[in-house]
């Protein structure tokens, strides 16, 4: 009877074990894509309120933003130009798709967004925050539509941007 007991323990026991292997890592990338999307609405937030240090904070001291290839530096005097262009600016997007390496330590994301001015209103963007595609056939031509792509690194347990490439929709696509 001994031996039957300790050998059900045992198969339950790798039966529970597996499966924390492999609830783990999934609970872990959820966390991950959670963890980005919240880094990503901290930026909205953080260029609503044209708080350049804030934005800073969230990128790596490497940063690159595409397509022109600027550091933090030109990145700094960059978006005090677009401040400046839009006064107050709501940043409005939908849900980011965020994409976690295998490594677990690097990810990428890619989002549509509209910069308004902060009076502009789209009701309808809140009902279709899930479906990129409609979000952006809502906006037609109403704004200035981009799509951002990141890629970022995990640093002590923190997500920063490294590079973040910026597209404006021309109305036929995304690109310049």
């Amino acid at each position: 009877m001994g031996h039957i007991m300790k050998h059900r323990f045992l198969h339950v026991f790798l039966f529970f074990s597996a499966l924390a292997l492999f609830i783990i890592p999934c609970c872990g990338e959820k966390d991950d894509v959670s963890a980005i999307r919240s880094l990503i609405k901290k930026g909205a937030g953080h260029a609503e309120k044209h708080e350049m240090d804030g934005i800073l904070k969230l990128a790596s001291d490497d940063l690159r933003v595409l397509p022109c290839d600027v550091d933090r530096r030109e990145v700094r005097r960059i978006r005090w130009l677009a401040f400046r262009h839009y006064g107050d600016l709501k940043v409005v997007y939908p849900r980011p798709g965020v994409e976690i390496e295998k490594d677990g330590n690097h990810a990428s994301a890619q989002f549509p967004f509209l910069i308004v001015k902060r009076d502009q209103s789209f009701p309808k963007l809140n009902e279709l925050v899930n479906d990129p595609q409609k979000w952006v056939q809502e906006v037609g031509e109403s704004a200035d539509l981009y799509r951002l792509k990141l890629r970022l690194s995990k640093s002590s347990g923190e997500w920063l941007v490294n590079q973040a490439q910026i597209e404006r929709f021309t109305g036929l696509g995304f690109g310049d």
